[in-house]
């Protein structure tokens, strides 16, 4: 089984060797063209308008972690949360376009790349890599277990245009994607909510449910044999506007499946044992480590996306986690908010 669930840095570079020859992991692989994959996917499931109220998720404690699928879920450790608030789904494209149409604010997919993040000397540097892009999803013509060939950096791909320049514009009911992690923030603050803690963010989605690891039927993920055969039985082969699955038993879309959710503590493989048993955190950005993304400190996300299939990731589970390089989106990275108070979570 495949132990990747998300590409690596699309601008991340490795050196090997004597002739420390630059390799950037995302090129262009001669996948099928994804452009269709709305026309494809819609009609054919009856999918809700959800209730967009925040939702309180009372006090209380919970086993935190799993221990039979993958070892940085683990250990499992007893969790205490004050209460909060969340939304019912991810963020949509059609909130986001509130905010910035409100602040004119404009995505790190949306801006040149500073040439600088790579390094290495300007003319080292493919020009394509520095354009304005984020790392899109295509499905290899072959089976391929090698991710290189299932990710792509395309120029002109952002949160308005998230299967690339040529593909069709965002649908208003899809969960925004192609953001870094400072325009989640950026919408958080504006919105009055924050991004949520890994253990609230698994607390919510578990909803009092017990660990499991079957593949579960309400929830946007893979049928088939990824990368390359996607039978779309659940309806979709890529990303579901909110509501096309039952809720869980508090309420909410989405937790498992369609797209990851970015938390805001830091990744380290595996939970901390000696992590406070009220209200924890991740560890500090210092002691952050990603083995699959040495140079940044990723932060952790949860829940799986479409992309996750039997063969392949099996993170639909609540335990289930990854780092995410904070500085790049991708086409199956989305995010939530919670608040503190009522009053944040109902301002208008």
């Amino acid at each position: 089984m495949f132990n990747l669930s998300i590409p690596l840095n699309t601008r991340a570079i490795y050196w090997g060797g004597a002739s420390a020859a630059l390799f950037l992991i995302l090129t262009n692989c001669g996948q099928q063209s994804v452009s269709n994959i709305y026309e494809e996917d819609h009609n054919k499931v009856q999918c809700s308008i959800p209730n967009w109220t925040p939702i309180e998720i009372k006090a209380g404690s919970f086993e935190m972690g799993q221990t039979d699928v993958y070892d940085e879920e683990g250990p499992i450790k007893i969790i205490t949360l004050d209460h909060f608030w969340i939304d019912p789904t991810e963020v949509t494209n059609r909130q986001y376009a509130a905010f910035v149409k409100a602040t004119g604010y404009k995505s790190v997919a949306e801006l040149p790349v500073d040439p600088a993040a790579f390094g290495v000397p300007v003319e080292q540097i493919p020009p394509d890599m520095l354009l304005p892009g984020s790392a899109l999803f295509k499905a290899p013509k072959q089976f391929s277990n090698n991710y290189h060939d299932w990710w792509e950096y395309v120029p002109g791909t952002n949160w308005k245009k998230p299967l690339g320049p040529t593909g069709p514009d965002m649908r208003p009911q899809d969960p925004v994607v192609h953001l870094a992690y400072k325009d989640m923030e950026a919408y958080a603050n504006w919105r009055g909510g924050r991004i949520p803690t890994e253990a609230e963010w698994e607390y919510a989605a578990r909803a009092g449910q017990k660990n499991y690891t079957k593949q579960p039927e309400q929830a946007n993920s893979w049928q088939g044999i990824f990368p390359s055969l996607n039978k779309g039985t659940d309806g979709y082969k890529g990303i579901s506007p909110v509501g096309c699955f039952e809720p869980n038993k508090w309420g909410l879309y989405d937790m498992i499946g369609n797209v990851w959710e970015v938390t805001s503590d830091f990744y380290a493989p595996q939970h901390d044992p000696q992590r406070p048993q009220n209200n924890p955190k991740g560890p500090s950005e210092n002691n952050a480590y990603d083995p699959f993304n040495p140079a940044f400190s990723s932060h952790v996300m949860k829940g799986g996306s479409y992309l996750c299939a039997p063969n392949y990731c099996q993170r639909y589970r609540p335990a289930a986690r990854t780092g995410r390089d904070p500085g790049l989106g991708a086409s199956n990275v989305g995010f939530r908010l919670v608040y503190d108070s009522k009053e944040k979570a109902f301002r208008k």
